[in-house]
């Protein structure tokens, strides 16, 4: 769980996590958040053995606070790995459905919690945001040649035995296209990824991290990875 001023959010998504799956291991990845989020982490996890924080020395991306959480998780053996926002936007309630998926028994490598997909939604965006999130992943779709409907979406479940495949050392993308970059390469590593509907919901308190760079470097990446598809294509792919 990645924060960044995440102070009046926080609590309240740990509770849920914690309701919904009681027994769920919480890492807690702060970048030194100027607004004390690391500090009631800290307050949070001594009340809760389950509850662990991370303090990084500052806003270094959301793609490198989940692969140094990941790192952290296999380390100590875990067998699921779950990507969650602390700003309230993910529904914890949905946790227990995306844990069956990607247990040992479950058919997935990897799963989404879809926003674009029969049965998923948005609720509180506006239609601009709405718009340039279609697009982007019919874009993604299109480019890198996956079926995937929601490629960006940033609650998810991973196996292990899926993460100890990637080379976490080539993994260059820092925000919203991390996840379009893992989607990627889980793809080509022929993993199974399933997807399944969740309602995504607009942060009650806080200002969203997504700005006009993050989206740029999305769209420039997924164009270069386009390219290099292509180029590399064979008459079997």
């Amino acid at each position: 769980m990645p924060t960044y001023n995440e102070k009046d959010n926080l609590a309240s998504v740990v509770a849920r996590v914690r309701a919904a799956v009681p027994e769920a291991t919480i890492l807690v990845m702060d970048d030194n958040s100027p607004d004390g989020t690391g500090r009631l982490a800290d307050d949070l996890a001594s009340a809760d053995p389950l509850l662990t924080v991370q303090h990084r020395p500052g806003k270094g991306g959301l793609g490198a606070a989940y692969l140094d959480g990941f790192a952290w998780g296999l380390q100590r053996g875990f067998d699921i790995f779950v990507e969650i926002d602390s700003d309230g936007s993910h529904p914890p309630e949905a946790l227990p459905s995306l844990l069956a998926l990607v247990s040992p028994t479950g058919p997935a490598d990897l799963v989404i919690g879809s926003r674009w997909m029969d049965g998923g939604e948005v609720v509180d965006w506006p239609k601009r945001r709405q718009l340039l999130s279609r697009a982007g992943n019919v874009y993604t779709r299109f480019a890198l040649g996956i079926h995937t409907r929601d490629a960006t979406a940033g609650f998810r479940a991973y196996s292990r035995t899926l993460l100890e495949r990637f080379d976490f050392s080539s993994v260059e993308s820092k925000g919203y296209c991390f996840q379009v970059d893992m989607t990627y390469r889980a793809s080509r590593l022929g993993a199974t990824i399933v997807e399944t509907p969740i309602t995504f919901k607009e942060r009650e308190h806080g200002v969203s991290k997504m700005g006009g760079a993050i989206v740029a470097e999305a769209m420039w990446r997924v164009t270069v990875w386009g390219a290099q598809r292509l180029l590399r294509r064979s008459p079997q792919e």
